[in-house]
C-alpha cells in the first residue's frame, strides 16, 4: 500500500523512520538528520510556499520516504563493506582459530583501543566533573543555565568523537550525525527535549565510566603484555643475568627456556583473543549508551 504524501516535515520523518524499521539505530539517526537538514533547507529557500507544496516537489528530487530508506540501506551495505577491515581466512580447526587471531587486524586495533581508553577516559572524566562542578556552582547566577546547557552540548559533541573512535578501532557502527535540533521550535522546547532525552544522561554516565574502564584495560594489557614478552625473551637472561639479582643472579636454565618461550607466545595470543572479546563488549556498551534508539 502506497503511503500518502507527507504534508509536513514531521510526517516525512515519521514515514522515513517507519521505513527504516529494523535498521541499525546509528543509520536511522544519520538518515533522519540528513533528511531533516535537507527538508528544512528547502523550506528556508522557499518561504513563499507551504510545507505540503515543498514536500510534493521533493518527492521527485530527494525522494519519497520509502525510496530514501532503500537508498540508505543499499549505501550502508557498500560503505560498511569498504570500511570493514580485511577479515582473515575462516578456519575450522580449534588450532587454526586459536592462532588465526594473529592475522586478524581487528585484534590489533582492539588492543590499541584498550590502551587508548585510559587517556580518553581521563579527558572525559575530567571534562564531565569540571563541567558539572562549574555548572552547579554558577547555577544561582544569570550565566549558570546557559553554561550548563553549553556543557551538555559539548558532551554530545564528545559522544560523536568517541563514536568515531569506537567505530574506527572496534568496528561497531556509530552515528556520524547528531540528532537534528529541529527547525523553528521554541528554545524552551529544545531545552526540554535535551533534558528529557535519556541519551544525554547515559552519555554523561559513559564518560564517567570510561575512566575506571580505561584504567582496568590499560593495567590488564600492560601487565599481560609484559609477562608475555619477558617469557618470550627469557633466553636473553643468559646475557643480562649477571646484572639482575633476586637473591642472586637470575639466569634461566636452557632446559626451561623453550617451555618459557612457548608459554609466552601462548599468553600473547591469549591476550589478542581477550582484547577482541573485550572490544566487542565495549562496542555494544558504547552503542547502548551513546546512540538514541529508534522510536
Amino acid at each position: 500500500m502506497t503511503k500518502p504524501v507527507p504534508r509536513n516535515i514531521q510526517e516525512y520523518l515519521d514515514q522515513l523512520r517507519e521505513q527504516l524499521t529494523g535498521a541499525d539505530p546509528a543509520l536511522i539517526q544519520d538518515a533522519l538528520y540528513d533528511a531533516e537538514e535537507y527538508l528544512r533547507g528547502e523550506l528556508h529557500q522557499h518561504p513563499d510556499k507551504i510545507e505540503e507544496q515543498i514536500l510534493a516537489a521533493i518527492a521527485t528530487t530527494y525522494g519519497a520516504p520509502d525510496e530514501v530508506a532503500e537508498a540508505y540501506r543499499t549505501t550502508e551495505v557498500k560503505v560498511q563493506a569498504a570500511l570493514r577491515t580485511p577479515r582473515p581466512k575462516k578456519r575450522t580447526s580449534l588450532t587454526g582459530r586459536f592462532f588465526g587471531v594473529l592475522a586478524d587486524p581487528r585484534a590489533y586495533t582492539s588492543l590499541f583501543y584498550m590502551l587508548l581508553a585510559l587517556f580518553t577516559g581521563i579527558f572525559y572524566f575530567t571534562w564531565v566533573i569540571a563541567g558539572s562542578a562549574l555548572s552547579f556552582g554558577l547555577l544561582p547566577l544569570i550565566i549558570g543555565i546557559p553554561f550548563f546547557l553549553l556543557f551538555l552540548g559539548s558532551v554530545r559533541l564528545l559522544s560523536l568523537v568517541e563514536g568515531r573512535i569506537v567505530e574506527t578501532f572496534l568496528g561497531v557502527r556509530m552515528p556520524r550525525r547528531p540528532p537534528h535540533p529541529g527547525g523553528s521550535v521554541p528554545l524552551f522546547t529544545h531545552i526540554k527535549e535535551l533534558l528529557s532525552d535519556g541519551r544525554t544522561w547515559s552519555t554523561l554516565f559513559y564518560m564517567l565510566l570510561q575512566l575506571p574502564l580505561g584504567i582496568l584495560y590499560f593495567t590488564l594489557v600492560t601487565a599481560w603484555l609484559v609477562v608475555s614478552l619477558v617469557l618470550i625473551l627469557s633466553p636473553l637472561s643468559h646475557l643480562w643475568g649477571d646484572f639482575i639479582y633476586i637473591n642472586g643472579p637470575v639466569v634461566v636454565s636452557w632446559f626451561l627456556t623453550p617451555m618459557l618461550i612457548i608459554g609466552g607466545i601462548l599468553l600473547l595470543i591469549g591476550l589478542m583473543h581477550f582484547a577482541r572479546g573485550i572490544a566487542s563488549l565495549h562496542g555494544h556498551m558504547a552503542k547502548a549508551l551513546l546512540v538514541r534508539l529508534a522510536d
